[in-house]
């Protein structure tokens, strides 16, 4: 059918439930500047992991693994600046953004590059 958009995202691959963290900056007891992750939103997403390192940093092995974290289009994750600015909670898991895609630009699902482990968020 002409003009019909048979993209569609299929709700049985996001079974993850994730929480999308934005940071704000505050002050202690004593004045000195903290970082607080305060919840943005919360939705069903995807995790799937891509590729895996170990590090050898300050003599101790950390491992780092890259994952591509699949969400439906919402209009939080319109700006890519934005998004990279937050963090995802999966369980107890903690991904960094690195990069976020629209894809094929249809705002219809939203592709997270982010990555696991090193910071910790």
């Amino acid at each position: 059918m002409a003009g019909f958009n048979t993209y569609l995202v299929r709700g049985g691959n996001l079974r993850h439930r994730l929480t999308f963290q934005v940071k704000s900056a505050s002050q202690d007891d004593l004045g000195q500047p903290r970082n607080v992750w305060a919840d943005a939103f919360k939705c069903w997403g995807e995790v799937s992991p891509m590729s895996g390192r170990e590090l050898l940093a300050a003599q101790a092995v950390q491992a780092e693994v890259t994952h591509t974290i699949s969400v439906r289009y919402r209009p939080e994750l319109q700006n890519p600046k934005d998004v990279a600015a937050m963090r995802v909670l999966f369980g107890s898991r903690v991904f960094d953004i690195n990069a976020s895609m629209n894809q094929d630009e249809r705002n219809r699902l939203v592709m997270l590059q982010a990555k696991e482990g090193i910071n910790n968020g």
